[in-house]
């Protein structure tokens, strides 16, 4: 279905956006990092990203069942290396005479929003894609979901509205040299921004133990 619909549904170029976040790739160490951020989502925040209601067991479970060999995972961290945004991009089946393509889902937490966060995610993600032999970028969610609808929209996505659902489609270039620079690239600019931010941490932690009081909360 997906894949038919965007044969029928594709802006004429890719999306690019600005690099101004560093996006990192996250791998089966970063589990626990992933669980953290999804379980300090609100309730309604979990109803936009998963598409209804989502309890902590259901979290747990979706956590657990990861898979960084299959799929891509990227995320954002702040200045205490706190997960506060996130993507998963998942590889649909591949559908012979059609299309290949990945859905895209995003999460950022409530100090994170407004920064370009979403924006960075999903231009990471297109990126891999591209590299990855994906063709067509898709995004399903629910209708009223005003902050990914605009994401879309704004990335010059196609969307299809239905029974308060949205599905969202854009068409993505073969790679070339240029898209592959880019990536390495960026994976080299967002590994050197969290070792940095390590070191940061690691400094301001030995200055408090240096003068024998505990670590301020930051």
């Amino acid at each position: 279905m997906h894949n038919k619909l965007a044969n029928n549904h594709l802006p004429p170029k890719p999306y690019m956006a600005g690099q101004g976040v560093p996006v990192r790739e996250l791998h089966e160490g970063h589990r626990s990092e992933i669980l953290k951020h999804l379980l300090q989502l609100g309730e309604d925040d979990r109803r936009l990203r998963f598409g209804t209601q989502t309890p902590d067991e259901v979290i747990h479970h979706y956590v657990e069942q990861l898979d960084f060999s299959r799929d891509a995972v990227f995320g954002v961290f702040d200045g205490n290396l706190k997960l506060i945004g996130m993507a998963h991009l998942a590889y649909l089946p591949e559908i012979k005479g059609e299309p290949h393509a990945a859905e895209f889902g995003v999460s950022v937490l409530p100090e994170g929003r407004a920064q370009g966060l979403g924006t960075a995610l999903l231009q990471r993600s297109a990126v891999h894609s591209r590299n990855s032999n994906i063709q067509i970028l898709y995004v399903h969610c629910l209708a009223n979901n005003k902050a990914m609808m605009h994401l879309a929209q704004k990335a010059g996505m196609a969307v299809e509205y239905a029974y308060g659902d949205a599905d969202a489609y854009l068409k993505l270039p073969p790679a070339n040299p240029g898209s592959i620079v880019e990536e390495a690239a960026n994976e080299q600019w967002a590994d050197f921004d969290y070792a940095l931010k390590e070191n940061l941490k690691l400094a301001y932690q030995a200055w408090w133990w240096f003068l024998g009081r505990p670590v301020p909360a930051r």
